[in-house]
């Protein structure tokens, strides 16, 4: 059985039809990246995974059950954390005020809290500093601490290195597979190369449609195929 099993699924928001009968499935452990141009409807698809756009018709199911018709907090009770392109972190609290309104209960897992200590060191440092004043790059290590302080089976991030800097891009690249060993996790990533040397399986969508999925390693053996479903070649180039 798939870990998270997407049939058929369509969004619309107002009047626009973002999501076309959206359907991949994703298996327990690793990384599995979603990859498109701008606006094709990645981020949506995570959204709607996430119970904030309601999908109809289609379906999500998590480990076998139905749970496009739950409510976001009883998606995220089921294992599920969400960090979002904007980080979704509160700037006038703490990083350790941040942190507590991330967990179940307000209190934390000891080995828990030194894992997030050991994969983002600067959280450490900054534990008692206003979340607002962390850099960037800082932000995203607490967005990602904060949904792994406690157990979770997935994780869906959305654009985590976006405009971050190459060593944090790296760092944060390091913190992904230790996490990815024991947490899967649903990658949204423009960045091509950080999201070929996490992902182990991948999903093209286009204009609210899946076009392609497979492994990472025969989709980034087929240049032609990433260009003719990405224009990646001139993407690379904006990049480099």
């Amino acid at each position: 059985m798939s870990l998270l099993s997407i049939k058929d699924m369509s969004v619309d928001i107002g009047q626009y039809s973002i999501l076309h009968g959206v359907s991949f499935e994703v298996q327990e452990g690793g990384v599995f990246v979603l990859l498109g141009r701008n606006g094709a409807g990645k981020t949506t698809t995570l959204r709607a995974v996430m119970g904030l756009w309601k999908p109809s018709p289609g379906s999500v199911r998590f480990r076998g059950e139905d749970i496009s018709g739950l409510h976001t907090s009883d998606i995220a009770r089921r294992g599920i954390a969400f960090v979002p392109e904007n980080m979704g972190i509160f700037g006038g609290l703490t990083v350790a005020e941040n942190m507590v309104l991330a967990t179940a209960s307000g209190k934390f897992d000891a080995s828990r809290l030194e894992r997030v200590y050991t994969l983002f060191p600067a959280l450490k440092k900054f534990w008692d500093k206003p979340a607002g004043a962390l850099s960037g790059g800082q932000k995203q290590m607490l967005s990602v601490a904060r949904a792994i302080i406690e157990p979770r089976a997935l994780i869906l991030i959305d654009e985590p290195t976006k405009g971050l800097a190459p060593a944090i891009v790296d760092a944060m690249g390091e913190a992904f597979r230790e996490i990815s060993a024991s947490t899967t996790i649903l990658l949204v990533e423009q960045n091509y190369a950080f999201a070929r040397s996490l992902g182990r399986d991948v999903a093209v969508i286009d204009d609210g449609r899946i076009v392609h999925t497979g492994t990472m390693a025969a989709f980034d053996a087929d240049k032609d195929l990433q260009d003719r479903l990405l224009s990646l070649s001139a993407f690379q180039e904006d990049h480099e």
